[in-house]
């Protein structure tokens, strides 16, 4: 179970402080280790020549949104090779629908890429400031063994930098690699675990710079589980066309909320649906155990803060704005509305 403290601790930590792996005994090292190796060799490899992605999507009046995509494979659609696919070109298009303006769309995202990748990821932005920029990021990181405090370290100073300069931020925090099915007990349960520890404290951080997180948790996990063979490419670990879909599905509603083009929480929360204002710390942790849940800073009467830190709120925009899904539970096709809107090179 996930501790909104340990949470804390981690994202409030310096490089140099805590956070790092927890020690283990001999056997149990020894064990996990075997685990990894296993893993490794069940998980295929595919070469892979990202497609184009980088252009103008959609039509209508006004200069385009200018909307950046970064962190690692998830944002760069690794294995796809049509780019109106990727989720960046799918949230792209998206945005462009709701905003009834074109969208110019930047990708820095790098296969492999950790935390720390971020900074170098900003750079190539060249002096530009997005009015958006979305994140995918964390699963490298719990992979590499990257200390956690570490990680948060890295994605804080980016998100910093970005808000800084007048960009909205949403980052799509860690994944649950517990659903990835080439990885075997009890090396699952420690990943799962580390990876919802990494969620929380990330969407803690994020909230505390002036983003925004929208948790990807186990979003898949039922379906991979039941539809291994379409919803997994061809590496079984990465995402299939039809799974990345399913996460620009989950965040499309918090990017399109944090450019200004849905309401600000106008609607009452749902608290039967688990919806609420909460300290941040414990927003993050119920956000990492339910996949789609949006958190994001609020005021409460008229204060960010209040005795136990940043007030944030837990919401589950996904739900509440997501395109009725086609029979069989599938995501919406990806023909017509935003896909057939004009899409140019840069």
């Amino acid at each position: 179970m996930l501790r909104a403290a340990r949470a804390r601790r981690i994202a409030t930590a310096t490089a140099f402080g805590g956070g790092g792996l927890t020690l283990l005994g001999a056997g149990t090292m020894a064990l996990l280790y075997l685990q990894a190796r296993l893993a490794h060799r069940a998980i295929g490899f595919t070469s892979w020549t990202p497609p184009e992605v980088e252009g103008v999507y959609g039509r209508g009046a006004g200069p385009p949104v200018s909307f950046a995509v970064m962190g690692d494979s998830t944002a760069a659609g690794f294995a796809l090779t049509e780019g109106p696919q990727t989720p960046g070109a799918l949230l792209a298009a998206g945005i462009a629908e709701v905003a009834g303006r074109p969208v110019r769309l930047r990708s820095t995202a790098k296969v492999g890429a950790t935390s720390a990748d971020l900074v170098r990821q900003a750079g190539l932005l060249e002096g530009e400031v997005p009015d958006l920029a979305v994140v995918f990021i964390g699963a490298n990181d719990v992979i590499h063994r990257v200390r956690p405090a570490d990680a948060v370290h890295h994605l804080q100073s980016v998100v910093r930098a970005l808000h800084a300069d007048g960009t909205a931020v949403v980052v799509a925090t860690c994944p649950d690699l517990g659903s990835v099915r080439p990885i075997g007990q009890p090396l699952r349960t420690v990943a799962r675990r580390a990876s919802r520890q990494l969620a929380a404290a990330q969407t803690i951080a994020v909230v505390e710079e002036g983003g925004r997180t929208v948790s990807l948790t186990d979003l898949l996990a039922d379906d991979f589980v039941a539809r291994p063979d379409e919803l997994f490419g061809p590496d079984r670990f990465h995402p299939s066309a039809r799974g990345y879909a399913h996460a620009a599905i989950a965040v499309l509603p918090s990017a399109c909320a944090a450019l200004g083009l849905l309401p600000e929480l106008e609607v009452p929360l749902d608290r039967r649906a688990g919806e609420g204002v909460l300290p941040v710390d414990r927003a993050a942790v119920e956000a990492a155990e339910e996949a789609g849940t949006e958190v994001t800073g609020v005021r409460v009467a008229g204060r960010e803060r209040g005795p136990r830190g940043r007030w944030a709120a837990l919401l589950h925009r996904a739900a509440r704005e997501r395109p009725q899904e086609q029979e069989g539970g599938g995501p919406p096709e990806q023909g017509g509305g935003a896909q057939d809107a004009a899409h140019s090179r840069a």
